[in-house]
């Protein structure tokens, strides 16, 4: 068996969450320069969840390991190809308003306070 004929494939993961805690992985092998695009469609994922619009950036995001890319990025053996589903809430919006739920006695640099300090300390 030659060198070549080896690497000819590439094993692809994809990954998507279309709902929290809902996690979707496909494995695929695929010819050696496959694309973003090409994994989206031979796994599936495209015709089960036709909301996936990878036109519209501003709402679905692709990466590869973490890091954003394109649909037409070239994939490597062992890539892990990942689509991000839109935040509803800004998260800072949200840790803001859980802060100021839950309080300044049990969050933060307050939450452990010595008898007779003073706060922040």
């Amino acid at each position: 068996m030659s060198r070549a004929s080896v690497t000819a494939l590439l094993n692809i993961c994809v990954m998507l969450s279309p709902a929290p805690r809902v996690v979707i992985e496909r494995q695929l092998t695929l010819p050696t320069g496959s694309t973003v695009q090409q994994a989206l469609q031979a796994s599936g994922v495209l015709d089960e969840f036709p909301e996936l619009d990878l036109n519209n950036h501003a709402l679905w995001l692709l990466g590869v390991w973490g890091r954003k890319t394109t649909p037409g990025h070239v994939l490597r053996d062992q890539d892990r190809v990942e689509l991000y589903r839109p935040l509803k809430v800004d998260p800072k919006v949200a840790r803001r308003e859980r802060f100021q739920k839950q309080g300044t006695q049990r969050a933060g640099l307050f939450a452990k306070r010595r008898a007779g300090a003073k706060a922040g300390y």
